[in-house]
């Protein structure tokens, strides 16, 4: 029998990720994408053949009701959200209730329909440990949130949890470190920093502005990332598990490589700016993803390095095509 994938946040980086990685394993891959006068499908368009969009908002619950009706999904993936966490503190109501809520109304849906056998994956995130109790974190380290966002996040674990227990629904969580890929976001520091060295290179730009250069992060390979979000669902039990390389990167190693790449100097182009700094900063993350290796048989491919690589070469390709190079 083929099963049916639905994932919300289809149109985004690991959305789009994901798709690939559930077609190849022959599945039926449907994504919910919200309405709108200029739909964002660009990750997806080398899928749009062989996917089916669907169109409802986390922010709606009817319109998830319907989608899951029709859809009738094997398992769901709900990865949408307001995900900049800098724009959290902007917008930090939108963002619990995309972010918060939405998951809750998901659930929600698909306990409203009936559907007990669905398996649910929640997109959790680093961010949730925050100000971190002990490094590095794993499944049992204490959260403490530093933004609204993850905030956020740690109402739709919980509730993740919560319908888990109460219901005994399939629904667990990743919590996922910070992955990255030449579709990241050009508001994200790692998107921002490779674009920036390959727009210097090629004279379109003389300069980069960024915030907190000592700040560290575990960065991995959003690719590897949905790996895990699959696996999860695979298993016999839900459980939560951390999704991390285990390494972790001041932003400053991250310009570094990105500028020593294309053969530049980082220290002539890149200024900070403390206007860029976030109100409560997250120091450092490092996770430790031993059950999921355990457990999942999950363990990253990419290095820190390659990736910096990879997305340095895609946005040279890019800005070199869009210039007519």
């Amino acid at each position: 029998m083929t099963k049916t994938a639905l994932i919300t946040g289809i149109t985004g980086q690991d959305g789009s990720y994901l798709a690939e990685l559930l077609l190849e394993q022959g599945y039926a891959v449907h994504g919910v994408v919200r309405r709108a006068s200029t739909p964002n499908l660009e990750r997806i368009a080398h899928l749009q053949e062989r996917i089916t969009l669907h169109p409802g908002d986390l922010l709606d619950q009817m319109s998830l009701v319907r989608v899951l009706e029709a859809v009738q999904p094997t398992e769901v993936y709900n990865l949408a959200a307001q995900s900049f966490v800098p724009a959290s503190w902007e917008q930090p109501l939108l963002t619990g209730d995309v972010d918060a809520l939405g998951a809750a109304r998901m659930l929600e849906a698909i306990r409203t329909i009936g559907a007990q056998g669905i398996r649910f994956y929640q997109a959790s995130s680093s961010e949730m440990f925050g100000r971190v109790a002990e490094e590095p974190q794993r499944e049992t380290t204490p959260f403490y949130p530093r933004s609204p966002y993850g905030v956020a996040k740690l109402y739709a674990h919980w509730i993740t949890v919560n319908y888990r227990e109460s219901y005994r629904m399939f629904a667990c969580s990743g919590i996922l470190f910070n992955h990255e890929s030449p579709r990241r976001g050009l508001e994200f520091v790692t998107r921002k920093v490779t674009n920036a060295a390959a727009r210097i290179k090629l004279g379109l730009s003389q300069k980069l502005t960024l915030g907190n250069l000592d700040a560290q992060r575990d960065w991995g390979f959003a690719g590897d990332f949905v790996r895990a979000m699959w696996l999860m669902l695979q298993q016999p039990e839900p459980k939560d598990y951390v999704i991390a390389t285990g390494r972790k990167h001041a932003v400053r190693t991250l310009v570094e490589l990105a500028f020593g790449h294309v053969g530049l100097d980082w220290r002539k182009h890149v200024d900070t700016k403390p206007s860029l700094m976030r109100p409560a900063e997250v120091d450092h993350l490092r996770g430790d993803a031993s059950l999921a290796k355990h457990e999942l048989g999950w363990e990253p491919t990419v290095t820190f390095e390659e990736l910096v690589r990879m997305m340095v070469e895609a946005d040279l390709e890019q800005e070199s095509s869009s210039v007519g190079h």
